[in-house]
C-alpha cells in the first residue's frame, strides 16, 4: 500500500503525510509546476503544468491497494479501475457503487456552466472536515 495525492488544490496535504509517517506507508505527492510541494516524507512528483498531467501521471503510477487521495471524480474512477482505494478531501470513499453519480452530476454541471449558468461553491472548509478525513485514512491504512 501506498498513499498517492493529487496535490492540485487539496487541502489535506499535511495531514495525509502525517498519517502515511505514522504508519511508515510510502507517500508521493503528484502536482504540476504550478503547485510545488516539498514535504518530508514524501516523494514529490513534479509534472508539466498543463491539462490532466499530474492526474494521469498519477493514475500510470496506481497499483492495486493503493489509496488515492483526490477530489477529481475522473480520476477517482480511473484509480478504481485500477484497483486503488479512493477518498477525498472530507473522507468519503469513491466506490464502483457511487463513482457513476458522482460522474453524471459533474457531466450536468459543466452542462450548467457552459450554457451560462451559474454554481455555488463549496462552503469555507472546517476542521470538522479535516479530522473526518484523518479518522477516514486512518481507518482505510489501518484495515489495509
Amino acid at each position: 500500500m501506498r498513499i498517492l495525492i493529487d496535490a492540485d488544490g487539496c487541502p489535506v496535504v499535511d495531514i495525509a503525510v502525517g498519517v502515511a509517517r505514522r504508519f511508515s506507508v510510502p507517500c508521493h505527492i503528484f502536482c504540476d509546476t504550478a503547485h510545488v510541494f516539498d514535504k518530508e516524507g514524501a516523494e514529490t512528483h513534479i509534472l508539466p503544468k498543463g491539462a490532466d498531467s499530474a492526474d494521469f501521471a498519477l493514475v500510470n503510477f496506481a497499483r492495486r491497494g493503493d489509496v488515492v487521495i483526490t477530489q477529481d471524480y475522473g480520476l477517482a474512477s480511473m484509480a478504481l479501475s485500477r484497483g486503488a482505494i479512493c477518498i477525498n478531501q472530507d473522507g468519503d470513499e469513491y466506490t464502483g457503487e457511487n463513482i457513476d453519480a458522482l460522474l453524471l452530476a459533474r457531466h450536468t454541471a459543466r452542462k450548467i456552466r457552459n450554457s451560462g449558468g451559474r454554481l455555488k461553491g463549496p462552503p469555507k472548509r472546517t476542521s470538522e472536515q479535516n479530522l473526518r478525513f484523518e479518522r477516514k485514512l486512518t481507518e482505510i491504512v489501518e484495515r489495509e
